[in-house]
């Protein structure tokens, strides 16, 4: 004969606060929730792991979501992005089935999720630390009973802010270090292309010289700005012998 709605429920209030007070008492955690809706209430396997839910999310205070994440990225990716705040537990189906009919099971797998929910502060501490912010927390069961943790987050805003502050001086820098080799680069081609210019000049000295039957010891050739110094330098030097030899003859 099977149990009326009400008397489900009142059998799993009385089911939840026996589990509760056996579990505070019980130091060795092998009695569950899932135990004692075997003892109280006659129910489906269905039925026990519907309500050994309920029970984890009172535990826990958390989202527990039944389900299998998979262990590739895009699965942990796509969970991530799922989530919000840093209680959040999914259990693989099979895993699930197990924990709501065999006490042992339950006991084990409660405590790895207890161990990973109290190492979450430490965790966060760390994180902060370094620089970074949790946006959101999970414990998860894969299909082999192998237990995983799932953070996501990101670089605190001031943090963000110096990283992106010293980026932009560095392209600056960088832009800045540009222009200066451009500016090297133009003055060394000019540079380059004044020597090529006198080299070829002297070669042409030189052909000329010697069809002329002149030796080269005694030349030496200068560039076109060396040129236009040296002419510069030379009317001053003019300019300056004639002021003087004209106030000596007034």
């Amino acid at each position: 004969m099977k149990m009326s709605i009400a008397n489900v429920n009142s059998a799993l209030i009385g089911a939840y606060q026996y589990a509760d007070k056996t579990q505070k008492n019980n130091t060795a955690g092998k009695t569950s929730f899932a135990d004692t809706v075997k003892q109280t209430a006659e129910s489906s396997s269905a039925d026990r792991t519907e309500q050994y839910v309920e029970y984890l999310k009172q535990r826990f205070g958390a989202n527990v979501m039944v389900k299998n994440i998979g262990n590739d990225q895009r699965s942990v990716d796509n969970f991530g992005a799922s989530i919000a705040g840093y209680n959040n537990v999914a259990i693989a189906p099979n895993i699930l089935e197990k924990m709501a009919n065999d006490p042992e099971k339950a006991a084990y797998y409660e405590q790895k999720i207890q161990q990973a929910f109290d190492r979450f502060p430490a965790l966060q501490a760390e994180l902060s630390a370094a620089g970074h912010e949790i946006h959101s927390y999970a414990v998860g069961i894969d299909e082999n009973g192998v237990v995983h943790t799932y953070t996501t987050g990101d670089l605190k805003p001031e943090v963000r802010a110096k990283i992106e502050a010293k980026i932009k001086a560095e392209q600056a820098a960088k832009r800045a270090r540009r222009e200066k080799y451009k500016e090297l680069s133009a003055e060394t081609a000019e540079k380059r292309r004044e020597f090529a210019e006198l080299q070829y000049h002297k070669m042409l000295m030189a052909e000329a010289f010697q069809k002329s039957g002149f030796g080269m010891i005694n030349y030496h050739f200068i560039s076109q700005p060396q040129l236009s110094a040296a002419a510069t330098a030379y009317e001053s030097a003019v300019n300056t012998y004639s002021a003087t030899a004209i106030g000596n003859i007034l």
